[in-house]
C-alpha cells in the first residue's frame, strides 16, 4: 500500500473506525456513547479476553462489505470518484478524500479530517441503516452517525436517560 498524502501536503494521520451496532444496543447506549466508547477500546486492547470478544461479537453486526461498497458508491453526488485498489476504497470529491477498508466487524477509514467523512461517506452509511458509531485514536473522538431524532422514533416509551457520571 502506498503513502497517502493530505491535501496540505500532510501524511493522513486521522484514523477512524465505524461499528454497526444492534438496534437494541443503539438505544441504549445512545446517551451512554462514552461507556461504549471505552468497551469497543477496552475489546481491541485486550483481544484474547474471552469476555470482551463475547460482548463484541453479540452487540456488533457484521459488515457485508460488497453491498455496503456498493450501497456507499450508488448513493453519491455525480461530482465524486471512487477509486477500488488493493482492498481499499478511495472516495474523493475535489480536495477532500477518505479511504476505507471493511473488516468484518468494522469499517476502517482514513481521512484528513472528520469532517470529509461527513460529506463522502455518512450520508450514504445513514441511507443503508442508523445505527453506526464512530470511534477515532483520540480520547473524545466518537460518537453516531445518525442524529437523534432518527433513533428515537424508534424509541416506544419517549423516555430519555441522562448521565452526569
Amino acid at each position: 500500500m502506498g503513502i497517502i498524502i493530505n491535501k496540505r501536503g500532510g501524511f493522513l494521520l486521522n484514523h477512524y473506525a465505524i461499528y454497526w451496532v444492534k438496534e437494541e444496543f443503539a438505544h441504549f447506549f445512545y446517551y451512554r456513547s462514552d461507556i461504549l466508547c471505552r468497551f469497543i477500546k477496552s475489546y481491541y486492547r485486550n483481544p484474547n479476553r474471552e469476555d470482551l470478544k463475547r460482548q463484541f461479537q453479540y452487540i456488533t453486526m457484521d459488515m457485508p462489505e460488497s453491498l455496503l461498497v456498493s450501497h456507499i458508491m450508488k448513493h453519491q453526488s455525480p461530482h465524486v470518484g471512487f477509486k477500488n485498489e488493493n482492498g481499499l476504497l478511495y472516495i474523493h470529491e475535489g480536495t477532500n478524500m477518505i479511504s476505507l477498508h471493511i473488516e468484518q466487524k468494522r469499517i476502517n477509514f482514513r481521512g484528513d479530517i472528520i469532517h470529509d467523512a461527513e460529506g463522502l461517506l455518512f450520508p450514504a452509511l445513514r441511507t443503508y441503516q442508523p445505527y453506526f458509531f464512530v470511534v477515532g485514536d483520540q480520547p473524545y473522538d466518537f460518537g453516531w452517525i445518525s442524529p437523534v431524532l432518527q433513533l428515537k422514533g424508534h424509541d416506544k416509551s419517549g423516555q430519555v436517560l441522562y448521565s452526569y457520571v
